[in-house]
């Protein structure tokens, strides 16, 4: 199951900030473990796994998930490392958190399997869908689904709605303009470290 259900806080002391995982801050600011405050240098290996691991946290993906995005990034003309990030972006989870209907991508994941969001007004129910510009995502037409995501409405988890989206909140329609650019993608990651790590693999 790709879900990860353990401490999100030791995730992000780890890795950083993972908007998609939670929105919480730690107050402990170092590494977790018994040796996490020691600074010891980590391996370049370390330094690849970690950026790899953000992308899968940070996403909600399993290893496998992860392992065929990066194979279809592989087979796609273009920047490899821009071509997996524009690839997860575009999931159906991931649109319907950018556009601030849940604070999480694992709340975005469960509004979509519960169906609560309509894709070119028809009910999608899988997280993974991935959308194209020129998509229209709205809520669906229930007191249930609309009061729902009212609420995760009010504490959105990210500022800034990024430039290949736009959202309507009063109609709580949105629509995906164009793919995204790197440069609003909402997590720190350096994506060669990633293609680095997986060249070993495929």
């Amino acid at each position: 199951m790709a879900r990860y259900t353990g401490a999100k806080l030791r995730i992000t002391r780890r890795l950083g900030d993972l908007p998609g995982l939670t929105s919480k801050k730690a107050v402990r600011t170092t590494r977790p473990g018994q040796h996490g405050s020691t600074g010891k240098k980590l391996t370049q290996y370390a330094i690849r796994l970690e950026e790899k691991q953000k992308l899968r946290f940070n996403y909600g993906l399993s290893e496998k998930q992860l392992l065929n995005y990066m194979k279809e990034a592989r087979s796609l003309k273009g920047a490899t490392g821009n071509i997996l990030l524009q690839l997860l972006e575009m999931r159906l989870d991931n649109i319907v958190f950018r556009l601030g209907l849940a604070p999480t991508i694992a709340a975005a994941r469960q509004l979509v399997s519960h169906k609560h969001i309509q894709v070119n007004d028809g009910i999608v129910s899988i997280p993974s869908f991935r959308c194209k510009p020129g998509d229209t995502l709205s809520v669906k037409n229930t007191k249930a689904s609309k009061e729902l995501v009212e609420a995760f409405l009010q504490t959105p988890a990210l500022a800034n709605l990024p430039q290949h989206l736009e959202f309507d909140k009063k109609t709580l329609k949105g629509k995906v303009l164009s793919l995204i650019e790197r440069d609003w993608v909402a997590l720190n990651i350096n994506e060669l470290y990633v293609i680095e790590y997986y060249s070993r693999k495929l």
